[in-house]
């Protein structure tokens, strides 16, 4: 586009915004924490009932997160054309049918497929209400993107309450079920509901534009993670992996001719970090602390209730704290705090664990949606592409790596320590090698465990639990990382004036 830019709202103003639409992404998105929880809290029953690894049960988790990044990135190249309103129908759907396939499993594979499209689904969803939403508040993206993914961790308090308190002794079944409830609100609420066009298609930038923002580097980074776990799921070669990545990363770049911009790309990165930190070990939360919460007869679930809790008030709070601390502050403070609460988890006995846990969910709440506001508020020609590439690139990385890493560490731990201690019982319980994408493992095999003696039962529980808290103590290692990212953009920032959004201009021919 070629003349003189003329600075415009292009997007509206706050007033102007359906409360109808906004609350209709709202509860799409509650829909998708109902799924994230149940899952959390019924994982170590379908260990049991499946007699799965904690590796399998990692990749459990962890496809409930990667086919997030398919959806939103694919979703978000065509959602313009297509249209929100279409694209969260197609949300919808899924959530439905991955309850059904769950409900109706036979075995790992259809809890993996399940699993699967629940988080297209998830993903098709945050596909659209986060660019709705940076377009309705295009003045105050990161604070309205903050109150819409309090959403997150309210369906995390609902869902777990009732799963809790009014469903803890039903079959785990009957808790899949429970994403049908959220998912039957926002379909109704959808009737009639009016969606925006987005910001950047009202400025009239270019669709080539908005894929310069994101760039050759930025495509390489998700289709490279996005294709090798793809591969390992159809069983593809190497050299299959690699022509296929390499034609789309290649036709990417003939048409894109750009590199990316720098600062967007250094965001992409730090995702993978930020993801594990909190989407990871929320992932495994309550299977890591169930020793310690067992001991007290409590259910490990109330620990996952706590830190959604803290996390939903808070975000309902953030206009004030981000005006005071401006997002990259934000940021950096809230990783400093995780590294502490991370710790604090993974030595906290007894009482102490609800305190540990209530530090970390304080250093956790504002990462997610204080990272796409700054995508969103720093890169608004990359539209929809650009914010959703955030979150996308956050569910790839956590669900490829971070969960199953979590998951791989437990099983070596616990194979070692075992080993160690009591070489007769672990040759009992050993399972054969198991693939992953850090290499080969041994599994401890629930079954045999299952034939054991109390007291020796009792001894492999033990070192489950001790290496469960290790894995909780690696973790720490994430956030530490991201402090020092964020304090690297804040200095560049400042030597350049400081952080500002980017506001865009209505383009003229």
């Amino acid at each position: 586009m070629e003349g003189t830019a003329v600075k415009a709202n292009v997007a509206g103003t706050t007033g102007e915004v359906s409360k109808k639409l906004f609350w209709t992404c709202f509860i799409a998105l509650v829909a998708t924490s109902f799924g994230f929880i149940i899952r959390a809290n019924i994982i170590g029953d379908l260990g049991v009932h499946f007699n799965l690894s904690e590796t399998q049960k990692g990749e459990i988790l962890g496809v409930g997160l990667w086919p997030f990044a398919l959806s939103i990135i694919l979703f978000s190249l065509i959602i313009d054309r297509i249209g929100y309103g279409r694209a969260l129908v197609f949300g919808l759907v899924c959530h439905v049918a991955s309850a059904v396939i769950t409900i109706f499993a036979t075995g790992y594979q259809m809890l993996y497929w399940g699993t699967f499209v629940l988080a297209l689904g998830n993903g098709t969803v945050e596909a659209v209400i986060n660019p709705v939403v940076a377009t309705a508040y295009s003045k105050q993206k990161t604070k309205w993107l903050n109150i819409l993914h309090a959403g997150w961790p309210g369906g995390m308090v609902l869902g777990g309450l009732m799963i809790l308190i009014l469903m803890p002794g039903l079959d785990w079944r009957w808790k899949v079920g429970l994403v049908l409830v959220p998912a039957a609100v926002y379909g109704l609420m959808m009737i009639g509901t009016k969606f925006p066009v987005h910001e950047r298609v009202k400025a009239g930038i270019s669709y080539k534009a908005m894929l310069q923002e994101t760039g050759i580097i930025g495509a390489v980074i998700v289709v490279a993670i996005m294709i090798a776990e793809i591969g390992r799921i159809l069983q593809w070669s190497l050299s299959l992996k690699i022509i296929i990545a390499a034609a789309l990363i290649i036709g990417y770049s003939i048409y894109v001719r750009s590199l990316g911009h720098p600062i967007f790309i250094f965001l992409l990165l730090i995702m993978l970090p930020l993801a594990t930190t909190e989407l990871g070990t929320d992932s495994w939360i309550t299977d890591l602390v169930n020793p310690v919460m067992a001991k007290m007869g409590l259910q490990a679930g109330w620990v996952l209730v706590l830190t959604a809790f803290i996390m939903m008030v808070l975000r309902f709070l953030a206009g004030p704290i981000i005006h005071k601390l401006s997002p990259l502050g934000l940021l950096a403070v809230c990783s400093a705090i995780a590294i502490i609460g991370l710790f604090a988890l993974s030595q906290a006995a007894g009482i102490m664990i609800f305190v540990a846990a209530a530090v970390y969910a304080l250093g956790k709440t504002f990462f997610w949606p204080t990272m796409l506001g700054v995508a969103a508020e720093r890169f608004p020609k990359g539209g929809a592409l650009t914010i959703n590439a955030i979150g996308g690139m956050g569910m790839l990385s956590v669900g490829v790596i971070g969960a199953v890493f979590l998951g791989n560490i437990q099983d070596r731990q616990i194979d070692r320590e075992l080993l160690a201690q009591n070489p007769a019982l672990h040759a009992q319980v050993a399972a054969q090698e198991k693939p992953s994408i850090f290499g080969a493992y041994k599994p401890i095999d629930q079954e045999k465990i299952a034939a054991l003696g109390q007291d020796e039962k009792q001894a492999v529980a033990s070192i489950a639990g001790s290496a469960k808290k290790s894995a909780i103590k690696t973790v720490a290692i994430f956030p530490a990382i991201m402090l020092v990212c964020f304090l690297i953009l804040i200095f560049y920032f400042r030597a350049r004036g400081g952080y500002k959004p980017v506001e865009l201009s209505v383009q003229r021919k």
